[in-house]
Order: structure tokens, then C-alpha cells, then sequence
């Protein structure tokens, strides 16, 4: 089935009872990402609701595969998710192991995604610390549910979806990287600390009357919650590059971003090396977003060499404090 097909997948709903039988829904194809189809259903009645289907091809420029049953990773974390930052998630509705999809709630109207905003301009110091404290809450819910470690110890589509088109492609591309990605990966994979979404980043936010919800959990796993603080603050860094006439604003939201996660973390994981590695997954981050296999599309070619160039000079001046790291990174960040 292809869910970008009307009649399938109104038949399928109408069989499973999610739609009513005589309900002829308004369908509206949604864009955005590389590797699900995703479209919104309208009834004519009721509320709306989004169904994703997992493509085994991403659609990005490098051939980039990833086995389809990853959807019902993010169907398992979706419904965890639920449990631990309610307010913040979509409601689950249905999967389907046949077909590789997954229905949830439709976040409610009028929203805007949180990337396009602040690609537009409209940055708002609330969003990031909130942001900050719903990364801490999902971190530390690896203390309040022991079982999360086995629920979550597959790492396979964090591996295909992150180490290897992120950290293994630009390490076999740039000879330069090994000294920093090639231990990184092994830490990495060593270690096992918490809950991490493994896709934290404004373009999975939605924003609906202030209150952010959270979307695409299909890299949910149990690791190295670090990789989750550098993932998010590349987005942060990568558009203070890009926008120089509100650099300090972007830098201002990636140390509100990091205050307010440390400022929620629980204790146990502030004695893990956690800032550390932070800062590693911040570089690593940094570089596969402008040499790996899914580049930022608004970095210009300049901007990119920029952004190389830095990393290689700060992996020769060693920081583990993110604050201090963010300081460095102002100073190098020039047209």
C-alpha cells in the first residue's frame, strides 16, 4: 500500500474504523521529510490525523537506505513518550506492521514549525528553554523506568539513520576527521545511559499557542544522551552562521537551550562526563551537517568550508564546557 494513493488509504482507515464509512476526507500530502511519506487526513467529521510510512530509500541526493520497520520504532517511542512529556506529544492512534505505517493526532491548528520561524526570524528565548527541559525530562525518564534499557536497547536505525551517514561517511571523506569522529563512535556506541531521541532539533517541533510538541521519533533509543544536547546545538550554531545579523540571538538560544537542560538534568548524568562528550557530539555534528550525507540546505558553499575549517580548529583547542565552547565557536564564525 501507498499511502500517497487517496483510495488506498481511505479504504484501509474505513476497514480499520479510524474513518467513518461514508466520510470522503480531505487528504493533504505533507512535506519536509526525507524518509517517511507523511499525510495529513481531514475528515469531513472528527479530528484530523497524520499517517507516516516508512521509506526503505531516503529521499536525499547520496544513496542512503534504512529497513522501513523503523516506523514502528517510532510508534514504540511515540507511546513512551506519551508517559513521560505528555503535554508534548502527539496522541497514538494505530500501526500497522504490514504496511510500515503509523497514525497519530493531528497537533492541533493553528501551528507553525519551529525551524521555518526561526528561518524567518521570529526567535523566542521561551521556546529554547522549554526545549532544553523537555530533552532533560525524556533523558531522565531512564531513571524513573528501569525498563527502558531493554524496550530501547536496539540501536540498528541509530546507527544506519546517524553514526553512519553522519560520523562513518565524513570520517571515509574527509581524512582529517578520524582524530575526532573515529573514537566518538566508540564512545558512542559504549556508551548506555539514557533515553535519547537521536532526531532533537527545531525541524521536529511543531508550536501551537506557545506549547511545543515533539515529532519524528524513529532513531529513539537507549545511548549516549550527549549525542541528543550536540545534535541540537549544531541547528542553533549552524543558523547563527548563516544569519550574521542575528548571530548573538542564535548563540543566545543554544545557551538557554543548554541552561535549561542541565538546570532540569538529573544529578546521576552530570557526573558521566556528559558535557564533555557534549561538546564532542557538537563538533561531530557540526561537520557531518556540512559533509555527510544530509547536508543543511541553507549553508551556502562558504559557509560549509567556514564551518569545517572551525571544527578542525577547535579539535586543537580542547574545551568540555559548552558555554566556553559556544564563546569559541562567535570568534570563528566569520564571512
Amino acid at each position: 500500500m501507498n499511502i500517497e494513493h487517496p483510495s488506498e488509504i481511505i479504504y484501509y482507515l474505513k476497514e480499520k474504523g479510524l474513518l467513518p464509512q461514508k466520510d470522503i476526507p480531505q487528504i493533504i500530502k505533507l512535506e519536509g521529510g526525507v524518509s517517511n511519506r507523511t499525510i495529513l487526513i481531514a475528515p469531513s467529521s472528527g479530528n484530523k490525523m497524520v499517517v507516516k510510512q516508512a521509506l526503505p530509500k531516503l529521499r536525499v541526493k547520496s544513496d542512503w537506505f534504512s529497513s522501513p520497520e523503523r516506523i514502528h520504532r517510532e510508534a514504540l517511542g511515540l507511546r513512551w513518550l506519551k508517559r513521560i512529556i505528555p503535554e508534548n506529544v502527539p496522541d497514538f492512534l494505530h500501526e500497522s506492521q504490514e504496511h510500515h505505517i503509523l497514525i497519530m493526532a493531528a497537533v492541533r491548528m493553528p501551528h507553525t514549525n519551529w525551524k521555518a520561524d526561526l528561518m524567518g526570524g521570529e526567535l523566542v528565548p521561551a521556546h529554547a528553554i522549554v526545549f532544553g527541559r523537555l530533552l532533560a525530562k525524556i533523558h531522565n525518564a531512564s531513571t524513573l523506568y528501569p525498563e527502558i534499557k531493554e524496550e530501547f536497547k536496539d540501536t540498528s536505525f541509530f546507527e544506519s539513520l546517524r553514526l553512519e551517514p553522519y560520523y562513518r561517511f565524513v570520517l571515509n571523506k574527509v581524512p582529517e576527521a578520524k582524530k575526532l569522529l573515529e573514537p566518538l563512535i566508540l564512545a558512542t556506541l559504549k556508551r548506555k545511559q539514557a533515553l535519547v531521541h537521536g532526531d532533537y532539533s527545531p525541524k521536529n517541533v511543531l508550536i501551537a499557542d506557545q506549547q511545543l510538541f515533539l515529532i519524528d521519533h524513529e532513531v529513539i533509543h537507549y545511548g549516549d544522551p550527549a549525542f541528543d544536547v550536540g545534535f541540537a546545538l549544531t541547528h542553533f550554531i549552524s543558523k547563527a552562521h548563516h544569519f550574521k545579523e542575528l548571530r548573538e540571538n542564535f548563540l543566545e538560544l543554544a545557551r538557554l537551550f543548554w541552561e535549561s537542560y542541565q538546570g532540569y538534568l538529573h544529578p546521576d548524568f552530570l557526573t558521566q562526563d556528559l558535557e564533555k562528550y557534549s561538546v564532542l557530539h557538537t563538533l561531530g555534528c557540526l561537520w557531518a551537517r556540512v559533509a555527510g550525507r544530509s547536508p543543511l540546505e541553507y549553508l551556502t558553499k562558504p559557509q560549509q568550508e567556514n564551518q569545517s575549517r572551525m571544527v578542525l580548529e577547535l579539535m586543537e583547542q580542547p574545551t568540555e564546557n559548552i558555554p566556553e565552547l559556544i564563546t569559541m565557536i562567535k570568534s570563528k564564525l566569520y564571512e
